[in-house]
């Protein structure tokens, strides 16, 4: 039974609920779940719930009738046994509901039944169409008049010669079916041109592919006799100073609440609830039958539904902990993913080491981190999330990123928009953008944001022989002031201060976020995606809590015409100082994909680090004790 308001949905509770959903009238025979989750309990709520009081749970649905077409968003809350909400959806206004699992059964096919598609295959030598792989692709919104009001996406096809074949190698470019999910049928078709079918296989599991497995790695085997050192009650985590609860959702994916640490016996509260909640896939290939290749993996797709039953020894090594992670299938019923949260510790190096000239003390201490982790495929890509907490207060977060380039036909060097990764094989270039949320809560409720930056200081009285260098400090007033970019060049960090705790120094208590300044979202301004996509315009945006700006895209980013989420939130300009405020962090890699990337691309990473900045009085890792005297030596 549930005793915590951000446990994680029940099979149970998904059953209630859909339940409910029905005895209210609310599903028919063709009625489909495109999301269906926890709406949180507002913060001032959870905050207020103390152990046996019986939580207040409610889930929130969005329906599509598969036939009508037909949307609505929905909550219904189990605690009352009713409907708290019912909106209807206009996809000229909000948008489609995210992709349902059957979507893509179901578009393969309809192409796979149209003459017109058929007979573009045949024209390039393509009759047996059991061999060709549709893949259906989010459609975006760009206001083509044929395309108003459509559930569609748009779709690309692969060859796929045998069961075992990988189909990313062999691309049929220069054709694009668009498809009415709702009618069931092709109603444009594009043919721009005819390029070769690259041949060369890419089955990277093929020994004649890979070639024999090399030899000399001996086994590393990572072992804790007694066992790991943090314990797990449910949901609830303890590490080392550390606690937090564990969450999980069909959109988002991992979600961590309520992060404190336990400083001196006192439970400090540092970020009330963090997530990946968005990232968008924007490709740089302008052609006809590419130029529409941005995808949202998060709001489009729902990346944690798409979530990995994780295995010991290949994701994860160690004295392991699983969770199990309950979504919902396209008829609203349960599905359990299997050892789908990954939870251990790494040895990550030295943590602090000095050899005193003095008083010849040489000391050193072993830095060791948490890990709780979980990887999801979304077509041809595969992420792993990572979420690291160290001994020494730092929170670091890491995306890896793995998988397979999605790939065209190379049109030759004067084609700059792709790289040739095989005999006749493309990867357009692209980027990953993603945007963390970071709901702070630093000692408390009142927060507030500077930008910092340093630089040199001219010569002058003060400073004569030019060597001074200094740092800007710069509160963040408003929203509106808070959309900020990185600036390498000045070291641009932001840091989360509460002005009304104070350390032993008379400090203000803070944490600092610093950024990977890579770009931001290089789509033209006048681009569709970048009305889609504003949050990737910036790398900081700061905004007042309120508990239903959840989504840096906004609720519904499918075929979204654009302008909502964080441009949207960030326009009511509130003031930001000393107050509940959201950090929303995006980044990510600028990906011009290299031979070396293919077939399977070896794990890139991106990620931000909060330090904490004043937060404690000292090194609050001076307690680790030494290494044991056995595995701490100089030499054989």
């Amino acid at each position: 039974m549930t005793d915590h308001p951000l446990d994680p949905l029940s099979a149970d509770e998904f059953t209630a609920g859909r339940e409910l959903l029905a005895e209210h009238g609310l599903l028919g025979p063709h009625t489909r779940f495109a999301y269906f989750g926890l709406e949180e309990e507002p913060k001032d709520a959870v905050l207020a719930h103390r152990p046996g009081t019986p939580p207040a749970r409610s889930l929130r649905a969005l329906l599509i009738d598969v036939v009508s077409g037909e949307l609505s968003d929905v909550v219904v809350s189990l605690t009352d046994r009713a409907i708290t909400s019912h909106r209807p959806l206009d996809p000229a206004v909000d948008g489609q509901v995210p992709i349902l699992e059957q979507d893509f059964v179901r578009a393969e096919e309809i192409v796979h039944a149209d003459e017109g598609w058929r007979a573009a295959m045949a024209k390039r030598g393509l009759t047996d169409v059991s061999k060709l792989r549709a893949c259906p692709l989010t459609a975006g919104s760009y206001g083509f008049e044929d395309e108003q009001n459509r559930r569609m996406v748009r779709v690309l096809a692969f060859v796929q010669a045998d069961e075992h074949d990988l189909a990313w190698a062999h691309p049929v470019d220069g054709v694009a079916a668009y498809v009415d999910l709702i009618e069931g049928r092709v109603f444009r078709l594009v043919d721009e041109l005819d390029l070769p079918v690259p041949a060369q296989s890419g089955n990277y599991d093929d020994p004649q592919v890979s070639g024999p497995p090399r030899t000399g790695l001996r086994p590393i085997e990572i072992t804790q006799p007694e066992g790991p050192s943090f314990t797990l009650d449910g949901n609830a985590l303890e590490w080392q100073n550390w606690s937090l609860r564990i969450g999980f959702d069909a959109r988002e994916g991992l979600t961590l609440h309520q992060i404190g640490y336990d400083d001196g016996g006192r439970r400090r509260p540092i970020i009330y609830r963090a997530s990946i909640p968005e990232m968008v896939v924007p490709y740089g290939d302008p052609g006809p039958t590419r130029y529409w290749q941005n995808y949202f993996d998060s709001g489009e797709y729902l990346v944690g539904r798409l979530a990995n039953s994780l295995q010991l020894g290949c994701d994860c090594l160690g004295e392991i902990r699983y969770l199990d992670a309950t979504v919902s299938d396209d008829h609203g019923r349960p599905r359990t993913i299997s050892n789908a949260i990954c939870i251990h510790e790494e040895d990550a190096g030295v943590l602090w080491k000095h050899t005193d000239i003095f008083s010849g003390s040489a000391q050193t201490r072993r830095q060791r981190r948490l890990v709780i982790s979980f990887f999801s495929t979304v077509g041809n890509y595969d992420y792993g999330f990572y979420w690291y907490l160290y001994l020494d207060g730092t929170i670091e977060v890491e995306i890896k990123l793995t998988g397979i380039l999605f790939t065209s036909a190379y049109r030759g060097a004067d084609w700059p928009y792709a790289t040739e990764v095989a005999p006749g094989l493309g990867a357009p270039g692209h980027q990953h953008l993603f945007s963390a949320r970071l709901d702070m809560m630093l000692d408390g409720l009142g927060n507030s944001v500077e930008e910092i930056d340093v630089h040199g200081v001219p010569v002058g009285p003060d400073n004569p022989y030019g060597n001074a260098l200094t740092r800007t400090i710069t509160r963040l007033g408003t929203e509106s002031q808070a959309g900020r970019l990185a600036a390498p060049e000045r070291g641009r960090v932001w840091r989360v201060v509460n002005p009304s705790v104070t350390n032993a120094l008379g400090q203000p208590v803070g944490f600092t976020l610093f950024p990977q300044p890579n770009p931001t979202l290089l789509a033209d301004p006048s681009a569709p995606l970048y009305g889609r996509a504003g949050f990737a315009t910036k790398h900081l945006w700061v905004t007042r809590y309120d508990p239903a700006h959840r989504y840096p895209a906004g609720d519904l980013v499918n075929q979204h015409p654009g302008g909502a989420g964080l441009p949207q939130f960030a326009a009511g300009d509130h003031d930001i100082t000393d107050t509940d405020v959201v950090l929303w962090h995006t980044f990510g890699p600028t990906h011009f994909p290299r031979p070396e990337d293919w077939p399977v691309m070896p794990v890139d990473r991106c990620g931000f680090t909060l330090k904490p900045s004043g937060f404690f009085d000292r090194n609050p890792a001076l307690d680790v004790p030494a290494p044991a005297s056995g595995h701490c030596h100089a030499g054989p």
